[in-house]
């Protein structure tokens, strides 16, 4: 009865009574029941979260084999949330939970074989565990069940709205359309998925699902293209089945590296609809196939277990992306850190991104206040590894102002040199400058900080500004320093102690001096 009042439920009384049947069953014994009341009090779906019950409930659970909870339990250990922060405890729990059948155990069991986490690295052992995974949604795709969703990084929009309202519910919905009628991408494909299966709440509408999608899709939205590509494979209500349609959208959707149109792409020339059979599959799940087997191809483990771990992501359990992030655009930063941070636990890049940007925002309460920064780098440091140039830029400046970390100049100028060779950050190649100006960590070198400036601001239009008054600053301090300081007859060079003189902060008071001087030439030449 709880179930069925909660996927026909529409307003959040209605779902408050499917959650009072789980309740009674629960209190009657029933595992399922006993499930689905720990989950919402950890993830705190519906303003359920308490995290001290979940752990009661899932303890219980894990008495009688269930593997939900173990794994539950297992996150929970590996992050300390709740229960002591003990990474040995979390690998047992993780390790019955994939032996009794969950799915995300076996995924994250997968990443940490693969990355090294708290394992000895072993990439057969993680090809083992990401292969089963793989194979369980690649029969859910094949049988067009469950759709990826967007992944919003929080990086990219820090927007925080204060609300405590039930995630969609009447109002918040309204406001979900104002935003996407005004532009907001992100928004018009959330809504375009909703629609689209029907869940939380809304009903299933193909013809709602197909404006959003094409709005978003108009906007350059990859994901978009793509569920607007499977639209038209299987045909509905709003739009006729055509492969030609089906297969345009999904080119466009693969041309920028989206996994939903390569998958769709595969299943096109696979069956041969409205192409020419190849003989090869396209989609991402067959390829690793053939890698992991050596059938066509060099067979490698790494590249089996890359594309098995990008077919995993797509799995059911990616929907907590779109939970997540409406839980913090409501305010609700317990519930969506919790969230994110079961995705970051599964490998989720994006995930442990937002994790950690949520962390080093210290607005969350179910973690200790020292534990934020320290756990915030460890999940950038996962991020840079798989590739987030951002996250490799953040583990810099923890090092240089040693947040969750002692500072380290040299580490620091490390990470920095990585974002700037390896992806080009002007971010890096400005922090990498500054430090080269002043020997932090590097040894002094005006020339290269002048050629790093200038890259930053060829590399970004957004440096223009900052790197101008760090270039001006630069040479008026190097202009300072030759007038003042050079006996042009026996003296050798002698450097100020600008520090002792004007304070820390004196690069601070030149940029004032220069931006003062600028004004007044400025008034001079347009008064």
């Amino acid at each position: 009865m709880g179930i069925k009042i909660l996927q026909q439920s529409k307003s959040q009384k209605q779902k408050a009574e499917a959650y009072v049947f789980f309740a009674k069953a629960a209190d009657m014994g029933n595992l399922k029941a006993m499930e689905k009341m720990a989950d919402a009090l950890l993830f705190g779906n519906f303003g359920m979260q308490n995290i001290t019950a979940a752990i009661q409930l899932y303890e219980s659970l894990a008495k009688e084999g269930s593997y939900k909870a173990q794994n539950a339990l297992g996150f929970l250990s590996s992050y300390g949330i709740g229960m002591e922060y003990n990474q040995a405890k979390a690998l047992i729990y993780y390790t019955f939970g994939s032996a009794g059948g969950s799915m995300m155990s076996q995924m994250i069991l997968g990443y940490r074989y693969l990355s090294g986490i708290n394992v000895l690295q072993n990439c057969e052992v993680a090809l083992n565990h990401y292969k089963k995974v793989a194979d369980y949604i690649a029969d859910k795709l094949e049988k067009s069940e469950g759709i990826p969703v967007e992944k919003v990084r929080l990086t990219e929009r820090p927007e925080n709205l204060s609300s405590n309202s039930e995630i969609l519910d009447w109002d918040i919905y309204q406001y979900y359309k104002f935003l996407a009628e005004r532009g907001d991408v992100q928004i018009q494909v959330s809504l375009g998925q909703l629609h689209l299966i029907g869940r939380k709440g809304l009903d299933q509408d193909y013809y709602k699902a197909l404006y959003y999608f094409l709005k978003a899709a108009k906007a350059g939205s990859a994901n978009a293209m793509a569920f607007i590509g499977k639209m038209y494979l299987e045909g509905n209500a709003a739009v006729p089945q055509n492969n030609a349609t089906a297969f345009k959208y999904f080119s466009m959707a693969a041309s920028k590296g989206n996994a939903i149109g390569l998958h769709g792409l595969g299943l096109l020339y696979f069956y041969g609809k409205g192409v020419p059979v190849s003989g090869q599959p396209l989609a991402i799940y067959y390829l690793a196939e053939m890698y992991a087997t050596g059938t066509g191809v060099l067979r490698s483990c790494r590249t089996a277990v890359e594309l098995y771990k990008g077919v995993c992501e797509l799995g059911h359990w990616a929907e907590k992306f779109l939970t997540a992030y409406f839980a913090y655009k409501d305010g609700d930063i317990d519930s969506s850190l919790v969230q994110y941070a079961l995705l970051a636990e599964m490998g989720y890049e994006v995930a442990q991104s937002n994790s950690a940007f949520i962390l080093e925002s210290k607005k969350a309460k179910i973690l200790e206040k020292e534990k934020m920064y320290p756990m915030a780098l460890l999940l950038w440091n996962r991020a840079a590894i798989q590739g987030n140039a951002f996250a490799r830029v953040k583990i810099g400046d923890y090092h240089y102002y040693g947040y969750g970390t002692k500072k380290d100049y040299q580490t620091a100028a490390t990470h920095y040199s990585i974002a700037a060779d390896k992806y080009h950050s002007a971010q890096a190649m400005f922090n990498l400058a500054y430090m080269y100006e002043h020997g932090l960590g590097i040894a002094k070198d005006i020339h290269l900080a002048r050629r790093l400036y200038d890259m930053a601001a060829q590399t970004s239009p957004d440096a223009h500004i900052p790197v101008f008054f760090a270039l001006v600053k630069l040479e008026t301090v190097h202009l300072f320093q030759d007038i003042l300081f050079f006996n042009q007859f026996t003296m050798r060079w002698k450097w100020m102690k600008l520090d002792n003189t004007l304070g820390p902060y004196w690069d601070l008071f030149v940029i004032g001096l220069i931006v003062a001087v600028l004004i007044f030439l400025l008034r001079s030449c347009y008064g």
